[in-house]
């Protein structure tokens, strides 16, 4: 197996930002993808990533393999890569991921392989009423400008106006946000829906806004939350939120 990556944000931010999530991982490499289904420790959040071959400058698999690794030894790696740099993964050894990075040096990583007892992840077949897509910094801005108010948010979804909104005993904030060039809402009926979902998690999530101009936000009442972030030939990224029981 050789992949060779010219544009390392694509693995770098994506790792990154599933670190925050989960810890230790199964990847499975075939000839089209790399592939990361996995849930965190808490069974709150799910994160789907597909790396596409098309996203490689050269990209060699022989027969599909599966690799674990530790997502935080991997993170302190791929730190090292310099924008400009090339990544290059190659598994010369059976227990470990050789990974190099060329550029104005040439640097050389050895990362051991791990064992993980898990049942493989399914990702669930889920519904939605609706849809959502907007810049992807201004959902990252709103959920940080919810986080100083409350640990839940509410998003609400109506035909001609997206809604996200917190509140607390005290204090209440919200940010409405409606249909323009870059902003898109698709419901199937004329009824509001609301959701609502834990802003640690959503805090997380958002960070992928570094990888996508747009994110696309699918959620239903009391239903978990599918936020899907993209680069067209390159990857996709997802996640899935349970919804937030409590009362704020």
């Amino acid at each position: 197996m050789r992949l060779v990556l010219a544009e390392p944000k694509f693995l770098k931010d994506s790792i990154n930002i599933i670190s925050e999530l989960v810890n230790e991982v199964t990847l499975k490499i075939d000839k089209n993808k790399i592939e990361l289904i996995a849930l965190d420790p808490a069974n709150v959040a799910m994160v789907v990533f597909r790396l596409l071959s098309s996203a490689f400058v050269e990209y060699e698999v022989d027969k599909p393999q599966e690799i674990s690794i530790n997502l935080d030894s991997f993170k302190q790696v791929l730190r090292r890569a310099k924008s400009r740099d090339v990544i290059i993964l190659e598994l010369i050894k059976k227990n470990q991921l050789t990974i190099k990075f060329k550029g104005e040096s040439a640097k050389t990583f050895n990362l051991a392989l791990i064992d993980i007892e898990e049942k493989e992840q399914k990702i669930p077949d889920l519904k939605f009423p609706l849809r959502v897509e907007i810049p992807s910094t201004i959902f990252d801005e709103c959920v940080e400008d919810m986080s100083i108010i409350s640990e839940s948010v509410a998003l609400i979804a109506e035909k001609d106006k997206f809604t996200i909104q917190a509140e607390s005993k005290l204090n209440t904030a919200k940010v409405e946000i409606t249909p323009d060039e870059e902003t898109k809402i698709i419901v199937s009926n004329n009824d509001p829906v609301l959701a609502r979902y834990s802003i640690e998690y959503l805090k997380k999530i958002a960070k992928a806004s570094k990888l996508s101009d747009t994110v696309m936000l699918e959620f239903n009442k009391e239903y978990p939350l599918r936020a899907v972030f993209r680069v067209m030939d390159k990857l996709d990224l997802q996640f899935i939120l349970a919804p937030r029981v409590s009362n704020d």
